[in-house]
């Protein structure tokens, strides 16, 4: 075994999942707790994380309902997400020590992970926490989704929720790229609204707290051709509405339905899928592996010619790790959301 110091960490501080939420998290649903670190065993590594990922599906893992894409927190565990960070520790050829790599346990200082689990990282060519962000699984989320989920057309016109977002503001970015001839988001007040255009590149922002149906009409007068939905509820029916004939939808996510069922629009609407012969696809993005090479050659070009813009907010400090995600559930982020656990190299 090779490490960086002469002196290994033996514990870890760890964010555990304290209690399930009783209808919106609270801060006293996490707990922060130190943990021994296991002894590495072969085909293992030490990994120091640096930057960690929190994403609206850590919500839905939160519950006990059935996921058939993933696995829920368990009670009074560490949570776990995507994160990047240092090896430190371990044999494995591939990884060496100092070397960057991505994988599933975030929330925690320092992980034991299996080198299988985990993928390398080029720092040269896109910046550490962009690993996370628009090249990581949130940027391919976008790329797939509009590919594969909404097969998008040269000049169709698109409309993206959740825009200000880390998946909405890549895809947004990336359909134009990728041949839109018109793309719109919707983002919560109008400061986000306004940075969609003038900074992420959108055609029109629309602030959702207003009349969204209204402002979507504003926007797209001749209507839509593709609804790529982070949102769903009032998101969805106002794009059915604003589809042309033959639009599509890609599913991405339906956030609104998690935060409040009750209140969801009923499923009447939907006759405008039958009218306007509409297709609803859903996907999920680990059947789109074949995509990732394509998707990284092509976004880290993007980058390197300031064609795409990377926006973060980063959240500084393992133990502010639940106020970074509770902040993300209410839009308190623009661009990816990331906590910075420790600095990327250590002195």
């Amino acid at each position: 075994m090779t490490a960086v110091t002469d002196r290994l960490p033996t514990t870890t501080r760890v964010v555990c999942l304290a209690s399930r939420p009783a209808g919106e998290p609270r801060p006293e649903n996490f707990e922060l707790v130190e943990q021994p670190l296991p002894e590495l065993a072969a085909g293992q590594l030490l990994v120091r994380n640096v930057f960690m990922s929190v994403d609206p599906a850590m919500r839905g893992r939160m519950e006990t309902t059935e996921k058939h894409y993933t696995t829920n927190f368990e009670l009074g565990a560490p949570l776990d997400g995507s994160a990047v960070g240092e090896v430190v520790a371990g044999d494995v050829a591939g990884f060496p020590v100092g070397a960057y790599v991505r994988h599933r346990l975030g929330w925690r200082d320092y992980a034991v992970i299996d080198a299988a689990t985990a993928t390398a990282v080029n720092t040269g060519l896109a910046p550490l926490a962009d690993w996370l962000g628009i090249l990581g699984q949130t940027g391919f989320t976008a790329y797939a989704g509009l590919i594969r989920g909404g097969q998008l057309q040269e000049g169709d016109t698109v409309f993206v929720s959740a825009a200000a977002g880390a998946v909405g503001s890549a895809a947004g970015q990336f359909a134009k790229l990728l041949g839109a001839e018109r793309v719109i988001g919707s983002a919560g007040g109008p400061r986000k609204a306004d940075l969609l255009v003038s900074e992420l590149g959108f055609d029109a922002g629309i602030d959702y707290r207003d009349d969204l149906r209204a402002g979507l009409a504003g926007a797209a007068p001749d209507g839509i051709d593709l609804y790529f939905d982070n949102v769903g509820g009032d998101h969805l029916v106002a794009a059915l509405y604003a589809l042309r004939q033959g639009g599509r939808v890609a599913l991405c996510g339906m956030i609104s339905d998690l935060r409040n069922k009750k209140d969801s629009p009923p499923i009447s609407h939907l006759i405008q899928v039958t009218l306007k012969r509409l297709t609803i696809r859903g996907f999920i993005i680990r059947d789109h592996e074949d995509l990732r090479p394509e998707f990284e050659e092509r976004v880290s070009g993007w980058l390197r010619s300031g064609v795409v813009t990377s926006r973060q907010t980063v959240t500084d400090g393992l133990e502010n790790a639940p106020d970074a995600f509770l902040s993300m559930l209410t839009g308190g982020n623009v661009g990816k959301a990331l906590v910075r656990i420790g600095p990327e190299e250590l002195a």
